[in-house]
């Protein structure tokens, strides 16, 4: 059996918090000029600690992954000192674990009514998804558009790995390399929400270990959450499609994502009305 490399969260925090302190401008901040030359990009450790109100050392001990588990309030004066958007602010929470959150243990079957749901969308493709990006339920538009997922083993049914690795799907997306850069930053987003659950931990450690792609931008460190979009795909029976995506998370069901894609010009339109037969 494979061993794959664990992924840590302290360590990941203390790799965050240099990546978006490198990325600063000082002058854009309104920080006074330095005479001496700036050894390394953005600012520096004692501008955040004085940013923030906290003391230099503690800021070289969270950056070197030593330990420490900060405050909601630290959480929250680093933020604003680092400038941190709404998205990398949570990320920021869920990485020390100090945002509240739900159960950890995610749905492996669709809710029924979310379930009726995704048949009532037909024509639209539509399917959904956990928190990890396993596919729980799909319409037969959704399975023409993409795969035919009743013929994958259930643990294959996910969304990031069919990209990634499944030979029919990696040919048919035209902007491949956006939507796995998208998708690798979404399932960062949650990872860092559901640090527990360890089939999600083991499909990142498994991706990671053997898809080089998907490791060059986990490394990078990129964070987004959000729920629309837009692809283009090259489809052996309906040609070319330049498709809109929506994702909706439903109340009661918070963990739980629908997809949909609606058609974004009218021979995108033509294109799904042949693949649904309509």
């Amino acid at each position: 059996m494979m061993t794959t490399p664990a992924v840590d969260a302290t360590q990941e925090l203390a790799a965050f918090l240099r990546t978006r302190r490198e990325r600063l401008d000082p002058g854009d901040l309104g920080l006074p000029a330095r005479r001496a030359v700036r050894r390394t990009p953005g600012l520096r450790r004692e501008e955040v600690a004085e940013l923030a109100g906290v003391s230099v050392d503690y800021v070289v001990r969270l950056e070197q992954a030593r330990g420490l588990r900060p405050s909601a309030d630290v959480l929250d004066a680093l933020a604003r000192a680092l400038r941190l958007p709404p998205v990398e602010r949570a990320y920021l929470f869920d990485l020390a674990q100090r945002r509240p959150r739900t159960a950890d243990a995610p749905a492996t079957a669709a809710a029924p009514p979310l379930a009726r749901l995704v048949d009532d969308l037909a024509p639209l493709p539509a399917m959904l998804l956990n928190h990890r990006y396993d596919i729980l339920a799909w319409n037969p538009e959704m399975a023409a558009l993409l795969v035919d997922f009743a013929a994958l083993p259930p643990a294959r049914r996910n969304a990031m790995w069919l990209c990634l690795a499944h030979p029919e799907l990696r040919a048919r997306y035209a902007d491949r390399e956006r939507v796995v850069r998208e998708g690798v930053a979404h399932l960062r987003a949650a990872w860092a929400a559901h640090p527990k659950d360890p089939v999600l931990t083991g499909l990142i450690g498994e991706l990671r270990a053997t898809q080089a792609q998907f490791a060059d931008l986990w490394a990078e460190g990129d964070v987004v959450a959000g729920g629309r979009g837009h692809k283009v795909m090259r489809h052996p029976e309906a040609g070319p499609l330049a498709l809109a995506a929506e994702v909706l998370a439903p109340l009661h069901d918070p963990d739980q994502r629908l997809l949909l894609f609606r058609a974004a010009d009218d021979a995108s339109r033509a294109g799904l009305r042949r693949l649904s037969g309509s």
